[in-house]
């Protein structure tokens, strides 16, 4: 048995490309920065951010475009997907994305000297129905890639 899933919490990088397939299919990318922050041995106050490519499918790729702004917190749950590609050299390239398959928004991003405003704007699941892990322009799913590992 295996299992592939993402929890994040985190805030939305750039506003979201969304396009749409010649079939109508929905589907938008955007960015999502997680941070974490701790305290080194010697005192010092470090944060890092974690920076998480998102793809949405079909509706909450168009709630995505409806909603969602650069700077909103959300909650999404999904699955690692890793593609490969090459570039204009011809070398190639691996990408890892997140397939969200549940979003929350949770709000704007409060700074530290204001509380969240709102803690559940929209949730939306896509049915298992209708989750689609392969790009239907290729319908590739037969698991296999090319991963060196």
């Amino acid at each position: 048995m295996s299992v592939n899933k993402v929890i994040l919490v985190g805030n939305v990088g750039k506003d979201p490309e969304v396009r749409h397939l010649d079939t109508g299919v929905a589907v938008a990318n955007f960015s999502l920065a997680t941070s974490e922050s701790y305290t080194a041995k010697n005192g010092e106050k470090v944060s890092t951010t974690e920076w998480h490519n998102i793809v949405l499918w079909r509706k909450l790729a168009e709630i995505a475009e409806k909603w969602i702004k650069k700077g909103d917190q959300l909650y999404i749950e999904g699955k690692i997907r890793t593609r490969s590609y090459d570039d204009k050299e011809g070398n190639k390239r691996y990408m890892t994305e997140i397939y969200g398959d549940t979003l929350r928004m949770l709000g704007k991003k409060s700074s530290p000297s204001e509380p969240s405003s709102n803690t559940s704007a929209a949730t939306t699941s896509v049915p298992p129905t209708e989750q689609k892990p392969v790009d239907p322009e290729t319908n590739d799913d037969s698991g296999e890639d090319d991963l060196p590992f």
